[in-house]
């Protein structure tokens, strides 16, 4: 498969054979023919010229695997001869069993759909796997990947029943029962109003643990503590977020919330927050940072998240410390917050939870926080601008030292530190640590204190100029050809496999949709702060292993340069096999590639059952770059499958 050779339809990229002349050719004949030849050649490029730019030769798969593939649109192509538009619309058909049948020809490599058993699987959070690490401080619940021979080769399958989700904002109260069966959560949580099941579908009221009232009113009362409205709070993290009403309320009032809880093994609460249209990731204050660079969040946020905070010499409250930007908030709602009050309810002791407050209260103190309020049941702390008095402080009181070696935006696999994460330098009391940050919206075009600071490697205010609007001329070619992405709705949960500094983000900032943008942990140089500095949000990650979410969490996959950036490090089959695990039915994927890798990828693609294009680069046929359009089948378990 890796080892055929191009098919001759990348002839603009390769040189023309030489021609060698009969030695009697005369040299009078030459000068006639030379003439001709010139003639011609201006005729054909005036003939072939197009107001948009060049000469367009179409490209396309189809005829060399054998397969019968409708062609993508082309903005190169006039009305008349435009070939028909690969299908990106929903369109809920006759379930595909992922049978072999309609091979494309003998040569691609067919992948079967997995067993049934596996419509829920997240690999690197396995229930199984996990039972073999140690349960002190929940280390069992992080991330514990499965070595490459226990990589499934085979198809994720939704489950029987699996249908596309509701559409933004009615997913964010709606989801269907058959896409996320599991009615736990409706009796453990009846009386708080988290979820109702109604039939074929599942009910959010907005209702929380902390928040009986729905989390519109439970925001309100946080709106009236600090400002919420101002731009000034423009990305938060929900540490254990339930089914994330709090980010899902807050996203009508422009906060990106990244919430995020461990892997339930039954009530898939993550998985309740993806299905509602709500940014999630599935995670764990254990052992290892949180995979965000510093100073991320202008927010952070627990309600009831039973994360013991005064534990462990405080060490998960300077985890959320290293990712609060300057001047952020923490917020804490439930349980030891007025306890006085609801002690007999939490079935504490009064000293009990007196001593735990006052456990928090001393760690928050040793980081330099200040508490701005505690008013019925919300407490909140402010992070300080900068650390002048707090290392003044430092040398009289008992603080955590500062912490020395480690970069303070490694965040993969990097074990937390009983130490306070310094903030950047600064000349007096008054300046925020690493730059102040502009208010939403103008934050997203701002030229980032990171650049600014010129503490990225290569990236001036200059380059990032250019790469915004580079990915509005990309995003602008990608709406041509996929027309769905153009329409409001049509795409909510967004992957970017590659965002460099979230250029592809940006560009979709006023479509009804979010996007969860990665910066792959071998990238050269690591700009996800940049992101977060803009008003976006994102994660670190490994494409040779699983992401960290739940099967068919995303709408439409954009992967950039992708396999040109793990070619030799892993498989290119695995990738696209995890890729088709966090993928919907009906999902789009965009492949930016070296046109070789795309061929290869696109028979991979072949074999996964996905219908696919690869068309012309945005700047015409010349560009070596190419790009591969995909749409995943709409297949599901057959209804009562057999589990094994």
């Amino acid at each position: 498969m890796a080892g055929q050779n191009p098919q001759p339809y990348y002839t603009p990229t390769s040189k023309p054979n030489s021609t060698t002349y009969s030695s009697h050719f005369k040299r009078s004949t030459l000068y006639p023919l030379a003439l001709t030849t010139l003639l011609c050649t201006l005729c054909f490029l005036l003939g072939s010229w197009r107001p948009g730019g060049g000469p367009t030769l179409s490209i396309t798969t189809s005829s060399a695997l054998g397969a019968t593939i409708p062609c993508l649109s082309s903005p190169h192509n006039t009305a008349t001869n435009a070939p028909p538009s690969l299908d990106f619309a929903s369109h809920h058909t006759a379930d595909d069993d992922g049978g072999d049948a309609a091979l494309p020809d003998d040569t691609v490599k067919r992948y079967p759909p997995c067993n049934v058993t596996y419509s829920e699987y997240t690999p690197c959070e396995d229930t199984r796997r996990s039972l073999k690490f140690p349960r002190d401080r929940l280390i069992y619940r992080e991330r514990h990947c499965p070595e490459k021979s226990e990589l499934l080769k085979c198809r994720v399958p939704a489950p029987s029943g699996y249908r596309n989700p509701f559409k933004w904002p009615q997913s964010r109260d709606l989801v269907w029962y058959a896409n996320v069966p599991h009615k736990e959560l409706t009796v453990e949580k009846a009386v708080q109003n988290w979820i109702r099941y109604e039939g074929n579908r599942f009910r959010f009221p907005g209702g929380g643990t902390m928040f009986p009232n729905g989390a519109g009113a439970y925001i309100d009362d946080i709106g009236k503590l600090i400002n919420l409205k101002d731009g000034s709070i423009r990305t938060a993290i929900d540490t254990g977020c339930g089914v994330a009403s709090w980010g899902a309320y807050l996203l009508s009032r422009n906060i990106l919330t990244m919430s995020f809880a461990p892997r339930d093994t039954h009530e898939a609460q993550v998985q309740f927050a993806l299905e509602r249209g709500v940014p999630a990731l599935i995670g764990v204050l254990a052992s290892k940072r949180l995979p965000y660079p510093s100073r991320a969040f202008d927010m952070a946020h627990c309600s009831r998240c039973l994360i013991p905070w005064g534990q462990y010499d405080g060490v998960y409250l300077t985890e959320v410390d290293r990712v609060l930007r300057p001047g952020g908030y923490w917020i804490l709602s439930g349980p030891p917050i007025h306890w006085k009050r609801w002690w007999s309810g939490w079935q504490r002791t009064k000293e009990d939870l007196n001593a735990e407050q006052t456990l928090i209260e001393n760690v928050a103190k040793s980081l330099c926080w200040k508490k701005l309020v505690e008013k019925d049941d919300i407490a909140i702390w402010q992070k300080p601008d900068n650390h002048v008095n707090c290392k003044a402080d430092q040398k009289i009181t008992q603080n955590p030292p500062f912490c020395t070696a480690q970069n303070p935006d490694n965040a993969w696999y990097t074990n937390i530190e009983t130490c306070l994460t310094p903030l950047p330098e600064v000349s007096d009391d008054q300046e925020v640590a690493g730059g102040e940050l502009a208010k939403w919206p103008a934050r997203l075009n701002a030229i980032p204190p990171r650049i600014s600071k010129g503490t990225i490697n290569g990236v001036t205010a200059e380059v990032f100029k250019k790469d915004m609007q580079l990915w509005r001329r990309r995003v602008s070619y990608y709406k041509t050809v996929n027309n769905q992405l153009g329409q409001p709705g049509r795409y909510r949960n967004i992957l970017d496999m590659n965002a460099y500094l979230g250029g592809f983000a940006a560009a979709l900032i006023k479509d009804p949709l979010w996007v969860m943008n990665i910066v792959p942990v071998e990238a050269k140089v690591n700009t996800l702060g940049v992101i977060y500095e803009r008003g976006l949000i994102g994660t670190y990650q490994s494409w040779c292993e699983a992401m960290s979410t739940y099967p068919r969490t995303y709408d439409l996959i954009h992967a950039d340069s992708v396999f040109t950036l793990y070619k030799d490090r892993c498989e290119p089959e695995d990738i696209m096999l995890e890729m088709d695990r966090i993928l919907r039915p009906e999902g789009s994927v965009i492949f930016r590639d070296d046109v070789d890798l795309l061929v290869k990828l696109k028979r991979i693609a072949d074999g996964m059952n996905w219908d696919s294009q690869i068309v012309d680069h945005e700047d015409g046929p010349l560009q070596r770059q190419k790009l591969l359009f995909a749409v995943k089948s709409d297949w599901t378990a057959p209804a009562g499958a057999a589990q094994s």
